[in-house]
């Protein structure tokens, strides 16, 4: 699972930066992988106009606000389920 904190490097993305890597260890998801993408060229290219933003495995599902743990968990759970 690939896990993108896209965003300038500003406050906000730190909190979402932080908050997705917290709830990696709680769910115990070994085979994720975190990545922080400040290019802004590449955030435009996922059609983001909001920073900060999550993509899973490439589809964003997130923008534009610092979400709750529990929503960053619903969001992974909910990619992790579409895995199968």
């Amino acid at each position: 699972m690939k896990l993108e904190v896209l965003g300038s490097g500003c406050g906000n993305c730190q909190k979402l930066m932080a908050v997705t890597a917290e709830v990696v260890r709680d769910l115990g998801i070994e085979d994720a992988e975190l990545v922080k993408v400040e290019d802004f060229p590449t955030i435009m290219s996922y059609g983001v106009m909001s920073t900060p933003a999550l993509a899973i495995d490439g589809e964003v599902v997130l923008s534009g606000r610092v979400p709750s743990k529990a929503d960053v968990t619903s969001l992974i759970t909910s990619a992790l389920a579409k895995r199968g």
